[in-house]
């Protein structure tokens, strides 16, 4: 068992190009040869017809449970498929052990209608810190990495979110109506406003790291589930941007958060984003 950050640090220090590479060999060998050639049988749904878990989903995060534990010996995960069929393991977030988040294929829906935009999520985390993460989009050959304290690097070119463009309209990706409460509803309905030109999101992750290059404004989710945001939220926190939840916190991903919340390209856009969203709550 690892027993001090400092360790970890190490760890992060000399071997995150072996993780890389376990994340791109998921993606080789379980992923991609199943992209646009998913039968029928090989796709379920889970909680309804748009949650939807693929062999690809499967195979991809076994892979990527073995791999990371050896890579990380005394470390544990949460994933995404293994949560789905055993919902106490997600427990295993508020662990004293390092843990590793994973989402082994990010935009499903997208995966299976064949569209790329589509990722494979992987964050660090330990005691609720969130200490690195690898966001890559397979179909497009795009790797985004962070470490904590030391930026985000896409291809490995740094990373900068910038600030939006004054006088422009804020471009916000936003959960869908389908997946909300009547509050957040009332919540979310505060961004369509004068100024902010609000869309229904796509791959969470993948919109995370639209923030980080600067490409969207900001983000308002919904819900909490830590495979869908720890990654991106740890992108864009070292690409310069900032989270917010409703009650004026970063997001937590051990849970417990004021819903909706946002992360933005910067501090300034988080906080009018949260007046939006307070205002309609």
């Amino acid at each position: 068992m690892i027993q001090d950050i400092e360790t970890i640090d190490e760890f992060l220090a000399h071997r995150t190009a072996d993780v890389e590479e376990a994340v791109r060999t998921a993606a080789a060998t379980e992923i991609m040869p199943r992209f646009r050639q998913l039968a029928a049988h090989e796709i379920d749904e889970k909680s309804g017809p748009h949650d939807l878990v693929t062999d690809a989903d499967r195979k991809a995060e076994e892979f990527l449970t073995e791999a990371l534990v050896k890579l990380l010996p005394g470390s544990v995960v949460v994933g995404e498929e293994a949560v789905h069929a055993n919902p106490a393991t997600y427990e295993a977030i508020k662990s004293e052990a390092p843990v590793w988040i994973v989402d082994p294929v990010d935009g499903t829906r997208q995966f299976v209608h064949g569209d790329p935009g589509f990722c494979t999520l992987v964050a660090l985390a330990h005691r609720g810190v969130l200490l690195a993460s690898w966001t890559y989009a397979p179909a497009r050959d795009q790797l985004a990495v962070a470490v904590r304290g030391r930026g985000a690097l896409l291809d490995g070119e740094p990373l900068r979110a910038g600030s939006p463009a004054p006088g422009r309209d804020l471009e916000v990706a936003t959960s869908h109506p389908d997946y909300t409460t009547d509050d957040q509803k009332r919540a979310l309905l505060g961004l369509w406003t004068e100024g902010v030109s609000p869309r229904a999101c796509g791959s969470a992750g993948l919109e995370y790291l639209a923030v980080a290059r600067g490409e969207l404004d900001a983000t308002a989710f919904s819900w909490e589930a830590a495979w869908d945001h720890a990654a991106g939220l740890l992108l864009v926190e070292e690409a310069g941007g900032a989270h917010l939840t409703l009650a004026g916190e970063p997001f937590r991903i051990t849970g417990g958060n004021a819903l909706p919340f946002t992360a933005a390209r910067d501090a300034a856009t988080a906080r009018r984003v949260l007046g939006l969203l307070s205002g309609g709550a």
